[in-house]
């Protein structure tokens, strides 16, 4: 059978960066094939080769076993290829109709024809089961229901060639489920899918065939019949992975953190956080499961005092009302704060890594004694702590911005942890980083956790949170659903809790 998808030899340099070596990847129609790789290991340039945004330096496209030159977006979707992007690409105030008109020629010139768009819009959604109204704006659609509007969008252009890029990262287990229902129906009409993930079970899940990369390079071919989820790690990393981080058990001590009554508002002005009672121990460590957007951010921000909490809130970090505090007696309270956002709100890009690591500490007489730095201390400091953390950078003075996405959580934990904390607040710890970073990041969280610290796991990776927390709290639209010992705590459940379903409700 001649594959519906052949790149032979692609290669593509930058800069100093050979991006894609001499890659091959076949796609059958009727299968899905799943590229997987850290972070750097090539996928997105050959998929960007494959839809027209790059041009390969050397190899070749065949589609349907000839040769294809796809020099742009709009070749690409000529020859029947459409790609599922991470970051939705849709306008929340136009309807699904509009959304998927967009950039089509009318029938009616000028004027958009909706109607034939949204009859043939229903009729793919019949086809699939993707359940979408046609006249419905994209902002009061679930981030579930938005990612079936682009699966909808590349249909409709009559995609035979499908590649989803990180499909399931904001969805609830149960949209997972619901999504693979769609891509299996797909299979069924001969769609060729490429599916780029990170998430193991999944991959197992759903794939025909697997293509492991490492640095540009492919580093093996394989199946889920023939490996299983330690063995795709291991490949991904070239060593031996612990996927799940050893959580010994640890004596619970006092109440290092109570929240009461927590009310957050929102940048829009919109209740965030609705009225949150929280404690965490000394020796756990408490995750927060939801999908994004419904309070967590603002929690976190909430605790250590970069945003406002409503009147009748309380945080307590140890024996400090936080409501109210500046951020600086709530650190010398206890608390070290890991942020979301490390490169907008956890480190200073054009800093060096030594500046970064001492952006907490600048001020203590151990690095500063009567207005002036004590470059020696803190070099000795710096150097200290980026082994101890197996920081990989050139040196102390490279920039910060130079090093990759999971050496940068490294200077930001190392920087955090080095407070010595009894309060920890780590939002999306390894979000973006590779497999073996957050395995090296997941066993820090441990180790605090066994030192006795308080720790805040927020995280939207329900794999994450089942391996390393103690509890696990699910919001929903900036309440607490339900807080789940680990022991009670199933995928499902907390897909429900997720998806705004109480499960206890009909009990």
């Amino acid at each position: 059978m001649t594959p519906m998808l052949e790149m032979r030899g692609i290669t593509k340099r930058f800069p100093g960066v050979l991006a894609n070596d001499a890659i091959d990847l076949s796609v059958n129609a009727g299968t899905v094939h799943t590229l997987l790789g850290e972070n750097g290991a090539g996928k997105s340039t050959l998929m960007k080769i494959l839809f027209g945004l790059y041009q390969p330096d050397e190899g070749e496209i065949l589609i349907d076993g000839e040769p294809a030159n796809v020099s742009s977006p709009a070749d690409a979707i000529a020859r029947h290829i459409g790609m599922i992007h991470q970051h939705f690409m849709l306008v929340p105030t136009l309807t699904v109709a509009e959304n998927v008109a967009l950039g089509i020629k009318s029938a009616r010139g000028f004027r958009t024809d909706l109607d034939s768009v949204s009859e043939r819009v229903a009729a793919i959604s019949d086809q699939y089961n993707l359940h979408v109204d046609p006249s419905i704006e994209i902002w009061k659609l679930a981030v579930g229901e938005r990612q079936r509007v682009e699966i909808i969008k590349a249909l409709y252009r009559d995609a035979r060639l499908l590649v989803l890029d990180e499909p399931t990262a904001v969805l609830t287990p149960q949209e997972v489920e619901e999504l693979f229902v769609i891509l299996e129906q797909m299979k069924t009409d001969q769609k060729g899918l490429v599916f780029i993930s990170h998430k193991l079970r999944e991959v197992m899940a759903i794939s025909d065939d697997i293509t492991v990369l490492r640095n540009g390079k492919v580093t093996g071919h394989t199946t889920p019949a023939r490996t299983d989820r330690q063995g795709l790690a291991d490949m991904m990393v070239g060593r031996e992975v612990l996927l799940a981080p050893n959580r010994p058990e640890v004596e619970v001590g006092t109440t290092r953190l109570k929240i009461r009554n927590l009310k957050v508002m929102s940048d829009r002005g919109t209740v965030a956080v609705n009225g949150v009672d929280l404690d965490v121990q000394s020796g756990e460590i408490l995750g927060i499961a939801g999908v994004s957007g419904n309070g967590q951010r603002e929690l976190a921000e909430a605790v250590v005092g970069l945003r406002a909490a409503e009147a009748g809130s309380s945080i307590m970090v140890n024996e400090t009302e936080a409501v109210g505090s500046h951020t600086k007696a709530i650190r010398d309270a206890g608390l070290a704060y890991v942020p979301e956002e490390r490169m907008k709100d956890g480190a200073i890009g054009d800093f060096t890594v030594s500046e970064n690591i001492m952006l907490v500490d600048h001020a203590d007489p151990r690095y500063v004694h009567r207005g002036l730095l004590r470059r020696t201390e803190i070099r000795e400091q710096s150097q200290k702590l980026v082994d101890q953390f197996a920081v990989k950078t050139p040196s102390l003075e490279t920039p910060t911005s130079s090093l990759s996405g999971g050496n940068i959580q490294k200077v930001i934990l190392a920087r955090e942890l080095a407070t010595e904390p009894t309060v920890l607040i780590a939002a999306q710890p390894t979000r973006g980083v590779d497999i073996g970073a957050a395995e090296y990041i997941h066993s820090r969280l441990i180790d605090q956790r066994g030192e006795g610290t308080a720790a805040v796991v927020i995280s939207e990776d329900l794999d994450e949170l089942l391996g390393l927390a103690d509890r696990i709290a699910v919001m929903f639209e900036g309440r607490i659903m339900a807080i789940i010992d680990i022991a009670d705590a199933t995928r499902e459940g907390l897909g429900l809790l997720m998806a705004g379903v109480d499960a206890t409700a009909d009990a």
